[in-house]
């Protein structure tokens, strides 16, 4: 960048500032140089603004949150450039055409939307509106992944890879009374943990060509994908039970592997700044924008809509897993 280059600070404001992931996004802002005008959540425990920035106006009702942007604009000559969006899956949709309608670009945690008709309905309102939708597709930024993406684009045309992707990562009961145990909210095991690794291995293996689901139920999922490029096996679950015994003998309650060819790929490291290296780009204008988003909002709406085959032909290796019983079903 030229040393006469002058970079403005950027206006935010931040709807779902008591997610899990929220901390991230307000992070970012701050790195990238940028202010955090307005946050709003339902949930007033958010004491974390304090650690990114404390002068941010804060409110639990969306009435009074919409109301100060207005004022800002119309009172005090300043307008919201974006509008993070870190809120309950379900409610993406809603919370983007309100960044749109704010005239402020939207940044919006994945998934962007749940189904894949919600795309063309907000690339209307996008063309209305001239403002961009941005998503948060951080893995297609680690190095490990970009390096992997330029080997494959460097293989032979016809090599179809062998990949096992495992993904477990547990939770306790609570997770069934949250809004994460709803399909329709959340959207299910696959959209709630698994979009991510979706999206990165059709960033690198190609588009999809059969989807076969053998198993999904309240705390796993599993299937089998068939990329342009790839054949690949997966398994997601919140069941620590589902964790290999190496693993909970060391007390770990997480696991996630991807091999391919037999290869493990190792990228646990490396994830600190993604969402900061993320807003970055979005600054400079290279960010991921909603069209990037489509092919795994449907790959999961897929998923969630089959009717599972069980455990016939070719399957993950832990869909044998034994089942469990879903917490609140009666047992007698």
């Amino acid at each position: 960048m030229p040393e006469n280059s002058i970079i403005y600070m950027k206006n935010f404001a931040l709807i779902g500032a008591a997610g899990y992931v929220a901390p991230r996004h307000m992070k970012a802002i701050k790195e990238t140089g940028n202010k955090l005008v307005a946050a709003y959540d339902p949930y007033d425990g958010v004491g974390i603004i304090d650690s990114y920035s404390p002068d941010t106006k804060f409110f639990v009702e969306f009435e009074r949150f919409d109301r100060y942007l207005e004022k800002l604009k119309y009172d005090n000559g300043i307008s919201v450039d974006y509008m993070s969006i870190t809120s309950l899956n379900y409610l993406h949709d809603a919370h983007i055409r309100v960044a749109l309608r704010r005239e402020a670009h939207a940044i919006c945690e994945k998934p962007l939307v749940l189904n894949p008709w919600n795309i063309d309905a907000l690339q209307k309102v996008a063309f209305d509106t001239g403002k961009k939708i941005y998503t948060i597709l951080q893995l297609r930024l680690h190095p490990v992944i970009i390096a992997l993406k330029e080997k494959i684009e460097a293989s032979p045309a016809d090599k179809i890879y062998d990949i096992d992707l495992t993904y477990i990562t547990s939770r306790g009961n609570w997770y069934y009374t949250s809004w994460k145990g709803d399909i329709t909210k959340s959207g299910g095991i696959a959209t709630n943990i698994g979009i991510h690794f979706f999206d990165m291995l059709t960033w690198i293996f190609g588009g999809v060509k059969e989807n076969i689901v053998n198993i999904h139920t309240h705390d796993r999922a599993s299937g089998v994908l068939q990329l342009e490029k790839a054949h690949v096996r997966w398994f997601m679950s919140i069941n620590s039970e589902t964790l290999p015994q190496e693993v909970k003998a060391l007390g770990k309650t997480t696991f996630r592997s991807i091999t391919v060819e037999g290869e493990e790929i190792e990228f646990s490291e490396g994830f600190t700044d993604l969402h900061t290296r993320s807003y970055e780009e979005i600054l400079k204008g290279n960010g991921f924008e909603i069209v990037e988003a489509r092919r795994s909002i449907e790959i999961v709406y897929d998923i969630r809509n089959q009717t599972p085959t069980g455990l016939i032909g070719e399957y993950h290796p832990f869909a044998g897993k034994p089942l469990s019983v879903h917490p609140f079903s009666r047992i007698d």
